[in-house]
């Protein structure tokens, strides 16, 4: 894995602050829960800091949100430069509108379809595969936050047919899916079963409102997003985005809809 300043930074604090504890990496790593082996990986850069991981240890070392920082802006760090500037957009946006005909959408999924979908369809293996997931992860947090955006996502049914990682992958992914559009501000609608062929089909894509400003749209394909900005394309997103919508169930059904399916995984 090619070693990024982050990672180095982190592993270096890590070492320093458990070094000032007096605590050797079987001590701490048994403070943790986690074994010595895996706290040399993390400092020795062999292995990216996981969430729960660095929470444990600025717990149990005192840095006071330290070691949390720094895995941030390392999760900020690892992705895909091409995406960085979306993730900003996303992060500050008070409304995200989301259709997806294929996988689930990224914000609703679990660390594990995120690392299923990488396994079976991504390029990267390995470290590089496990920070992106990680990135997946973290993007998350928008939801979580006090102010959340009006978050409203479109599926396609075959979405909840595709065995992404296996029947208990996806009845656990499902129903996590129900639990998130549950929120006040989520609002999940399923295209059903047997419908034809509609505008959506063209491939996926988000809108996102700006605190101010007009509505910024992304494309993704096989090589890399777009952002999509010029009035004429927002607009015509827009247009397929209401007729995407229309096709879908409201928002009660699809709850009842993704539970059905979550069961009949497992």
């Amino acid at each position: 894995m090619n070693r990024v300043p982050m990672l180095e930074l982190f592993a270096g604090e890590l070492r320093r602050l458990r070094d000032g504890a007096a605590l050797s990496q079987e001590a701490l790593g048994e403070r943790v829960n986690y074994s010595a082996s895996l706290v040399a990986a993390v400092e020795q850069c062999r292995r990216p800091p996981r969430e729960e991981f660095t929470r444990r240890c600025d717990d149990v070392l005192g840095a006071e949100g330290l070691l949390v920082r720094i895995r941030d802006t390392l999760v900020r760090e690892s992705l895909l430069p091409w995406f960085r500037e979306w993730v900003t957009i996303e992060q500050q946006a008070t409304a995200l509108r989301s259709f997806e005909p294929l996988v689930v959408p990224g914000l609703l999924q679990t660390e594990g379809y995120a690392r299923a979908l990488h396994e079976g369809a991504s390029q990267l293996i390995g470290d590089e595969m496990e920070q992106q997931v990680a990135a997946r992860v973290a993007r998350q947090a928008v939801l979580d936050r006090p102010a959340p955006p009006q978050f409203v996502a479109v599926l396609d049914y075959t979405v909840l047919e595709r065995p992404v990682g296996g029947p208990d992958m996806m009845g656990e992914q499902l129903r996590h899916m129900v639990e998130v559009g549950r929120r006040p501000r989520v609002h999940l609608h399923l295209v059903p079963r047997g419908t034809g062929a509609y505008p959506g089909l063209n491939g996926a894509f988000v809108l996102a409102t700006p605190p101010d400003g007009d509505d910024v749209g992304y494309l993704d394909n096989q090589l890399q997003g777009t952002i999509v900005e010029r009035t004429a394309d927002v607009h015509s997103l827009r247009q397929v985005w209401e007729s995407v919508r229309a096709e879908a169930l409201p928002h009660g059904a699809t709850l009842t809809a993704i539970s059905e399916a979550a069961e009949a995984w497992t």
